[in-house]
């Protein structure tokens, strides 16, 4: 007999479809009710805390209850709550900001805002096609991504993503997007292949890949610096100094989705700038605001500017935008959270504390129910295996889905992605608060090995 659902939680299941969801499964499981949200904490309706290893959605990089923040977003409302953007209208905030990330990012020249980071990945898109329609190259439209990369949920950002659920039965990818290999060394190496090696293979077959498709109807190469929905996958070494002349010589344009590695999350103010990449173009959005208003930007160099800004002279406008791209308080909030971020020393905060979260990662690798644990900076993963080889479960999914749940017992919230958990805690943690996230993860992974001998999948 099904115990019934308490009133919150079926009020919830009888009003929304949630995202990422198996709803007939919610009804039986039911829901986690978030009530309010302290530093790197959140509680739930019963009033219990939980470590929120994920930062929400990679997004809460200051945590979850800034003063500071709080302000900024309540003076603005009170200010100015609504401005657009469009033909010749401004404000303060959208200015500051954008002359802030200009600041921060390197080799940027404008900055075009959004509300999400699959919008912004929609409008680089769009940008490139208008850009390369300027330059009379009406055939250079085709998008190289990654398998397991993730860029959003909008039509052609979904397309790019390289994970299957986001593209079954919504008749996706469409066209002129295409996919090349995960960069990962220890699931898809060659036996006794260096991860150098490995870079450059990956880097001969994305020329192959270029070659066979046409190198004149190739406009772009879109990639994360760390691969996060995809499970923290960590390029292997020299995998973009491999990577970028083969992008070079055929005059494709690299689209770095910082969307989840931007602003000190990996060690750098950006993933790019860790990880090798000489993008021509940047999505931001989650840590932008450190997720207390919904917010994208895409910045572009300035050859893209010249000419998209010149063509749109031509045609008499640039016809893409957003009702609330660039929203006044969003971009207060984010103008900020940057200068939070500077003034904290967030980035240095970082990479302090980075060895001391890999130290961690590294001591649960050894678990014999671990196969590979991944980190930079504070992001990190654990992958789960049943003989620590890179083979995998018979039946994926399952072993990750229970660790998770086994953590969320113990206080824990992290994110399984098919038999990895990963984590990317609020950039505030402590080193104390680091050693309490990991305090049950010994405890969590034997209960889950005894789980997994139980259920046959080990």
């Amino acid at each position: 007999m099904t115990t019934p659902l308490p009133n919150s939680q079926t009020r919830d299941l009888e009003a929304l479809l949630h995202p990422y969801a198996n709803s007939p499964a919610l009804r039986e499981t039911g829901l986690q009710i978030i009530t309010r949200g302290e530093g790197v904490r959140v509680f739930d309706d019963s009033g219990r805390p939980f470590i929120e290893a994920m930062a929400g959605l990679w997004c809460a990089g200051l945590g979850f209850s800034d003063a500071e923040l709080v302000e900024a977003a309540q003076e603005q409302m009170a200010k100015l709550p609504y401005y657009h953007l469009f033909g010749n209208k401004s404000h303060e905030p959208a200015v500051e900001l954008a002359e802030k990330i200009k600041e921060l990012a390197p080799g940027m020249a404008r900055v075009f805002y959004q509300s999400s980071g699959s919008e912004a990945n929609e409008t680089q898109i769009k940008m490139i096609w208008y850009y390369n329609n300027a330059l009379g190259r009406p055939e250079k439209k085709k998008i190289i991504s990654r398998k397991k990369g993730y860029h959003g949920v909008t039509i052609v950002s979904a397309s790019m993503t390289g994970l299957p659920f986001n593209h079954m039965d919504f008749d996706l990818p469409v066209d002129r997007i295409l996919h090349t290999a995960t960069p990962h060394h220890w699931k898809e190496a060659e036996a006794g292949e260096s991860e150098l090696e490995y870079s450059n293979r990956l880097a001969a077959a994305l020329e192959a890949q270029i070659i066979m498709e046409g190198p004149e109807t190739v406009a772009a190469f879109i990639a994360e610096p760390v691969m996060g929905a995809g499970g923290v996958l960590v390029p292997p070494q020299g995998y973009f100094e491999a990577i970028g002349p083969v992008l070079e010589k055929y005059d494709i344009l690299l689209i770095a989705d910082e969307v989840i590695c931007g602003f000190g999350r990996t060690g750098e103010w950006f993933g790019s700038q860790t990880l090798g990449m000489k993008p021509t173009s940047m999505s931001m959005a989650k840590q932008l605001t450190a997720g207390f208003a919904p917010l994208s930007a895409v910045a572009i160099n300035q050859d893209m500017a010249d000419v998209i800004e010149a063509h749109s002279g031509k045609l008499g406008t640039f016809g893409h935008g957003f009702t609330y791209g660039g929203h006044p308080m969003g971009c207060a909030v984010g103008a900020k959270a940057l200068e939070i971020y500077q003034r904290r020393n967030i980035v240095g905060h970082v990479q302090t504390l980075a060895p001391h979260f890999e130290a961690h990662l590294a001591r649960l690798a050894e678990h014999p129910l671990v196969g590979e644990y991944r980190a930079l900076g504070l992001m990190g993963a654990l992958e789960m295996s049943p003989d620590k080889t890179a083979g995998g479960f018979a039946t994926p999914g399952k072993v990750g889905a229970r660790m998770a749940a086994e953590l969320l017992d113990r206080g824990v919230i992290v994110r399984a992605v098919v038999d990895s958990i990963v984590m990317c805690p609020p950039m505030i943690i402590t080193a104390d608060e680091l050693d309490e996230m990991f305090a049950p993860m010994q405890d969590a992974l034997d209960a889950t090995m005894v789980w997994a001998k139980a259920e046959g999948f080990m």
